[in-house]
């Protein structure tokens, strides 16, 4: 009976530590695809984005989103050109785990007390939020910092946080705004995309008193409700057990796990007030996380849902009705 028994008890042991190589194996993959620095170049096929790779707008929103689709050709500079066309100072600090961050500062024409902090979105850098850091250097007269999140840009890190390590990053910009513009200083942040999600985690945090509002536009619920939605949309493959696999290899290489980065819970916490901003027709990060996020947020808050508009389109789709919301929401909170 014991010798009958044997190779089947070996058979299914040498099955199960098969399958579990395989998981690991996947678990390494979609790690390198989503998490890992590097070229994101899978994106460029994505159907969700179709309407920023086909845009012509002038706008080059496409830059704040994902860098490496064709980009339209302006007719005025815009994005990363314009950027370079003013003369900024580079900053650079330390993150609490050591790495070395950068950020690119616009001091305004005129004397302010008035400031935003841009965050960009994934695989992204902070230069490519330009038309954004126009809008608010030069028609509303802030000064403008947009720094490149760990893994970005000239910033260092191995990996991308999705917002979540970075929400520590930028309560270190914060600090760094109000130490040059002075205790004085009323700041916004404003997020796109994985900005998005960055800021509304920023926001269950113990907020220095100088950020007065805060501008999310398109960002996601959580990672692990973002990545569940891709794994699904892009690759059919159902959320377990590769999600919970690459979560716990993300946990040990990077830090953190996919549950834990989550906009919805910071946002039970919030405290300042909120506009939510997001594309009627976006299927990338799908419109109906910004109804959870709004419902989440128990702080002031307002929505604006852009007709027509796929991801990171909002400001490029309606550039003036943009505007009017975003100026009219953070007015109401500035001295």
């Amino acid at each position: 009976m014991t010798l009958s028994i044997r190779p089947i008890w070996i058979g299914t042991g040498s099955l199960i530590l098969l399958l579990l190589l395989i998981l690991v194996a996947v678990s390494f993959y979609f790690y390198h695809v989503a998490i890992k620095r590097n070229s994101k170049a899978f994106l460029s096929d994505n159907a969700d984005l179709a309407q920023i790779q086909g845009s012509n707008s002038t706008d080059n929103l496409i830059a704040e989103a994902f860098p490496e689709k064709i980009q339209p050709t302006p007719v005025e500079p815009m994005g990363v050109e314009w950027v370079e066309s003013q003369e900024y100072e580079t900053w650079h600090l330390k993150s609490d785990d050591g790495l070395a961050l950068v950020g690119y500062y616009l001091a305004a024409k005129a004397p302010t007390t008035r400031a935003v902090i841009l965050a960009h979105g994934y695989s992204s850098q902070g230069k490519e939020m330009g038309s954004i850091a126009k809008l608010y250097y030069e028609k509303l007269g802030y000064h403008v910092l947009m720094p490149d999140d760990r893994g970005h840009g000239g910033s260092e890190g191995d990996y991308i946080g999705f917002g979540w390590p970075d929400r520590k990053d930028y309560l270190l910009w914060i600090r760094k705004v109000a130490e040059v513009v002075g205790d004085r200083a009323q700041i916004v942040l404003h997020g796109i995309s994985m900005g998005g999600a960055t800021v509304m985690m920023v926001s269950g945090e113990d907020v220095p008193k100088q950020v007065k509002a805060i501008v999310e536009d398109c960002g996601y619920t959580s990672v692990h409700d973002q990545l569940l939605y891709q794994l699904k949309r892009i690759y059919k493959l159902p959320a377990f057990p590769i999600l919970p696999a690459t979560s716990l290899l993300t946990r040990l290489k990077a830090g953190y796990h996919f549950n834990e980065a989550s906009a919805l819970s910071q946002l039970k916490k919030n405290k300042l007030p909120m506009l939510f901003i997001h594309g009627a027709e976006d299927t990338f990060v799908p419109t109906e996380m910004v109804w959870k996020l709004y419902e989440a947020c128990t702080a002031e808050k307002e929505i604006y849902i852009v007709a027509d508009a796929g991801h990171g389109m909002a400001y490029a789709t309606d550039k003036q009705t943009y505007e009017q919301k975003v100026t009219g929401f953070i007015g109401r909170y500035m001295a």
